[in-house]
């Protein structure tokens, strides 16, 4: 069988995986705090039908070899970590995180989860919590009585707010932030929140605004880094990419009838 098929098959399905990417991309254009994803291709395995450096004569060597490669394959969909742009809400219980870090939340089952979604709520228990009702952390417990309009949150994470009957802020807690040694490495589990891996290292805590750790902006969220212009781009290469392989598997075929049709 020819082996071009085979090999523009593979173009093919990796095509629609780049596509099935861009199509996630798009749909998270407004999706609070989400990271565009890219598809990463690897060339597949060679055959080697002739060794560069073989023995031409008794003192020379063939400079190149011959090798013929077997297609493509997706190697990976890596998270771009890039700033998104910020958007003023006026809500507050908004919270966007400008620089390096995450906020920490735990999940219903008491384990950890991270996320750059800061679009937060006051459940009835007066805590602050995520949009699912997943528990920021360190808590964040406002006292009786508060008024969520004085709520304020610094640019180094101090959570302050008016008690009813007093003119003076009381502070409630501290926000921390947490980075990765390699935060491409942590694995989305939907709803905006990210967990830990053996590849994205280690949680390492730190206040915002200090070593290292971005700012948090008060009554501002994180919005999608997806631009639309360039996922659009990348959609028309990867349309015409697929196409070119659909042509090469006609062609591979209008040879295999050629071979076919030799003898009538």
């Amino acid at each position: 069988m020819v082996r071009s098929l085979w090999t523009a098959a593979t173009g093919m399905n990796g095509q629609q995986s780049n596509i099935d990417a861009i199509s996630h991309n798009l749909s998270n254009v407004n999706t609070t705090g989400y990271k565009q994803q890219r598809v990463e291709f690897e060339d597949l395995i060679y055959q080697n039908l002739k060794l560069a450096g073989t023995p031409a004569t008794e003192d020379t060597v063939t400079p190149v070899g011959i090798q013929q490669g077997a297609g493509v394959r997706v190697g990976a969909t890596q998270r771009i970590m890039n700033q998104g742009s910020l958007q003023h809400t006026g809500v507050d219980t908004d919270v966007a995180i400008v620089g390096e870090g995450f906020f920490r939340v735990m999940k219903y089952d008491g384990s950890y989860a991270y996320t750059r979604d800061g679009s937060f709520q006051i459940d009835s228990n007066g805590q602050l919590v995520t949009s699912d009702g997943m528990r920021v952390l360190p808590e964040i417990i406002l006292p009786d009585g508060y008024d969520v309009t004085t709520l304020n949150i610094t640019q180094t994470g101090k959570v302050s707010v008016k008690v009813n009957g007093g003119n003076d802020p009381v502070e409630v807690g501290q926000l921390e932030l947490y980075r990765f040694p390699n935060p491409v490495g942590l694995q989305a589990e939907g709803d905006n929140i990210y967990k830990v891996t053996n590849a994205s290292g280690e949680p390492i805590a730190g206040r915002p605004g200090f070593d290292g750790f971005g700012d948090t902006r008060h009554k501002f969220l994180e919005m999608s880094n997806v631009s639309v212009v360039n996922e659009m781009v990348q959609m028309i290469v990867a349309q015409r990419a697929y196409e070119f392989n659909s042509k090469a598997i006609q062609t591979s075929d209008n040879m295999l009838s050629t071979a076919v049709n030799l003898k009538r």
